[in-house]
């Protein structure tokens, strides 16, 4: 399985999946046109991992801020790795936000209360 790397812009995004260390990382902003076309190759990735033999996945959540829409695809992303955790994979989920950024630490506290999977928020002093 290959890594899957999305150079982040203005309006989307930096993702990283490193299959091998069995690690994601989705940093910066997420307001793209598309939210859904953009999350597409995200979510294709993770029905990927879920049928390979890899093992545990961490995943960092560290965004400035998304939109609506954008919300809606990374909630579909959790609801994936749920499905993960469903077929024995180990997934634990760090949501970053700086300190000041309420509206962010809100997120991921409603983000936490939603999903099945273990979601530690973590605030640090910048992103």
């Amino acid at each position: 399985m290959k890594d899957l790397v999305i150079k982040g812009e203005a309006k989307t995004p930096t993702i990283n999946f490193n299959f091998l260390n069995g690690e994601l990382l989705i940093s910066g902003r997420s307001i793209p046109e598309n939210s859904v076309e953009f999350y597409e190759p995200v979510i294709a990735w993770l029905d990927e991992y879920k049928s390979s033999n890899a093992g545990a996945l961490k995943i960092d959540i560290k965004l400035e801020y998304f939109n609506t829409s954008s919300s809606k695809c990374i909630l579909d992303l959790f609801k994936k790795l749920e499905e993960l955790k469903e077929v024995a994979k180990e997934v634990n989920i760090n949501w970053y936000y700086e300190s000041d950024d309420e509206d962010m630490e809100e997120a991921g506290q409603d983000f936490q209360a939603i999903i099945n999977v273990p979601m530690k928020l973590i605030s640090v002093e910048s992103l």
